[in-house]
């Protein structure tokens, strides 16, 4: 009976692991993309530390999550120990950062506020000078999600325009309306659109947007951040019970 019950636990164990590791697979997963960065987020909080800071401690969270559920699996299957003993004290630490981080999170939340951005943009954005990384970036969104600004094409009213620029109030070329949305499409009609024709502008601000694309997403990442410390909590339970449990 006793050997049936080290059995049962050696499975869950071996399960709960297996759900770390793909958990770890995921925030790496994740944490890669942000880094790479493929729509310039990372550049347009840059002014902001702890935003970038933490795609990279999800990376290094990913990362050891990765590697203990591998390392737990093969604890639970050799019934090693002090590998055991080892992932226990690991993954609770894990846990405690993870915890630590979601609380930081929720206390700072307000530096993803609308007026944090519009003030960012108004301090750092060039128009249309693509040498600079920030104003680069923010054209990149702009087109890619076929809006203007934060808020809309005000936004850009109190900024200052290049020297060669002709109009005191034109609204950046990414606020153009283009037939395909990237840098190579074509735009429906930019003289109009710098003319001010806000018929052939974007006029929707880009926090709503983006807010509404990434809503879903956002409440996936909650769920998934909760289910990871969930499963690692479990995991550090069945962990201590297998290693009382082996002779």
């Amino acid at each position: 009976m006793e050997g049936d019950c080290l059995s049962c636990m050696k499975y869950l164990m071996f399960l709960f692991n297996f759900f770390i590791f793909l958990g770890g697979a995921c925030l790496l997963g994740l944490g890669i993309w942000v880094i790479v960065d493929p729509t310039g987020f990372r550049e347009i909080v840059a002014a902001n530390p702890l935003l970038f800071t933490g795609a990279y401690i999800m990376l290094a969270m990913g990362a050891m999550l990765f590697l203990l559920g591998f390392l737990g699996c093969c604890g639970a299957i050799r019934e090693n120990k002090c590998l055991l003993l080892f992932f226990f004290m690991f993954i609770l630490l894990i846990f405690l950062a993870e915890l630590s981080a979601a609380i930081l999170a929720f206390i700072f939340r307000e530096n993803l506020t609308r007026e944090f951005f519009t003030k960012e943009l108004k301090k750092h954005y060039q128009r249309n000078n693509d040498t600079d990384v920030f104003s680069s970036t923010w054209n990149s969104v702009m087109i890619t999600f076929a809006c203007c600004g934060v808020n809309g094409p005000e936004d850009f009213e109190a900024i200052p325009h290049l020297p060669h620029s002709s109009s005191e109030k034109a609204i950046p070329e990414a606020c153009c309306q283009r037939e395909l949305q990237s840098r190579e499409g074509m735009f429906v009609n930019k003289e109009e659109c710098l003319k001010g024709n806000e018929r052939f502008q974007n006029r929707q601000g880009c926090y709503t947007v983006i807010l509404n694309s990434f809503e879903t997403y956002v409440y996936l990442a909650g769920a998934l951040a909760i289910g990871v410390l969930a499963i690692e909590l479990f995991a550090m339970i069945f962990a201590m019970c297998l290693f009382r449990g082996i002779q």
